[in-house]
């Protein structure tokens, strides 16, 4: 069959090829040419890339100071039971040796003036209940009351320290210290002297307060869970 040439259309004088019905598919590319790239679809809302998801994370655990038993972010790790126990021993021997000594001389001089009161009663035969009972020497007075403000001193100036900057002179040699267990601030004198009044808590039941920390998560007393406060390994 002849091929039939159509007449040219008077709408389209360039002899380009008919346009297309509104709706229909687009043409086909020619065999050869190549693809229209294609753009990425965009992921559903919220579905973002994370830029951090590539850096991989650090070797051996959590950091150092990555929060701990509730603890604030920040917190050092818990001070030892052993650590605290040196410290204690430390300022006892810095601070409250020299009263306890006192204390103790003013306590022998009366015992052995009581003693002496007994044993001359015995030998004058006079029964234990009509026996006087001597007065406490003079000596033996003043050296009490002198151990006892020296102890006072001592203990104040130690809830000072505390209080302020966290450390007694005996945890800053072994390195720990005191803080507010929320917020890792320092605890201010009155809550420090009232720490310290606090701990016939921990001596109650057989010291068994003071031995808490051996087996709690926090290593805290009695009275560190009363008041907040935990003792921690100092940074600085």
């Amino acid at each position: 069959m002849p091929h039939v040439t159509q007449p040219p259309d008077p709408a389209n004088p360039y002899g380009g090829q008919p346009q297309q019905p509104y709706g229909s598919p687009p043409p086909q590319q020619p065999y050869g040419y190549p693809q229209q790239p294609s753009y990425p679809q965009q992921g559903p809302y919220g579905g973002q890339p994370d830029p951090y998801a590539a850096y991989p994370q650090p070797p051996g655990g959590p950091t150092p100071y990555y929060p701990q038993n509730g603890l604030p972010p920040g917190m050092p790790p818990l001070a030892s039971w052993g650590a605290r126990v040196g410290a204690t021993l430390l300022d006892g021997l810095m601070f409250m040796l020299i009263p306890i000594g006192l204390i103790m001389a003013g306590y022998v001089q009366f015992i052995s003036k009581f003693i002496d009161a007994q044993d001359a009663c015995d030998r004058a035969g006079t029964s234990s209940a009509d026996c006087p009972t001597p007065d406490l020497p003079g000596s033996a007075l003043g050296l009490i009351a002198i151990g006892a403000v020296l102890s006072l001193i001592a203990a104040l100036y130690l809830c000072y320290r505390e209080g302020k900057t966290g450390q007694t002179p005996g945890k800053r040699i072994v390195g720990i210290r005191l803080l507010k267990e929320y917020d890792g601030a320092t605890l201010g004198f009155g809550l420090a002297f009232g720490r310290r009044l606090l701990h016939v808590v921990d001596g109650a039941a057989c010291y068994l307060g003071y031995l808490w920390p051996l087996w709690d998560n926090k290593n805290q007393t009695f009275t560190d869970k009363i008041v907040h406060t935990v003792v921690i390994k100092d940074r600085s």
